[in-house]
């Protein structure tokens, strides 16, 4: 079981393609608040839910100065029909191998319906300014989450 990222830590950097067939480097994002969301499959019910939310709620996180990222083994092709079919207009990245999903603890063993399955855990790191991790949320829930999140992070409704 990867290890979880805790406040304090320095979130791992990485590289990975986007769907609109860029490449975000978390590095090249210093100075700003970023949050890194992690998903287990695009287009899935939960999934969809989440994402919407945070597309619903990005006008205000980026007021309060915040970056989205959502991260998910999906493949690029993927990923682009998701953010054409939810209009969503902030980065979606793709980890195919799971690098930085097991970097950041959102891949391992979880509870599903009951059973021990190992898979992405629904996750969200906000990584501060200078590199570190400001907050970490792990088995999160799709829905609620985004509310939740800006109510951690003391930002109001748009």
């Amino acid at each position: 079981m990867t290890d979880r990222l805790a406040a304090g830590d320095t979130a791992p950097d990485f590289t990975l393609a986007t769907a609109d067939g860029g490449e975000v480097t978390l590095s090249d994002l210093r100075g700003r608040h970023v949050v890194v969301y992690f998903y287990p499959a695009a287009a899935t019910p939960g999934c969809t839910t989440q994402a919407c939310d945070f597309r619903d709620a990005l006008a205000s996180l980026q007021g309060a100065g915040y970056t989205v990222l959502g991260v998910s083994p999906d493949p690029v092709e993927k990923l682009a029909r998701f953010a054409a079919d939810e209009s969503l207009t902030f980065p979606l990245l793709s980890d195919p191998d799971r690098t930085v999903l097991e970097a950041y603890g959102a891949y391992g063993e979880k509870k599903n319906y009951g059973k021990t399955v190992v898979g992405v855990i629904r996750s969200t790191v906000v990584v501060a300014p200078d590199g570190s991790v400001e907050l970490a949320q792990y088995n999160v829930r799709a829905k609620g989450h985004v509310a939740k999140l800006r109510r951690d992070l003391g930002i109001d409704e748009a």
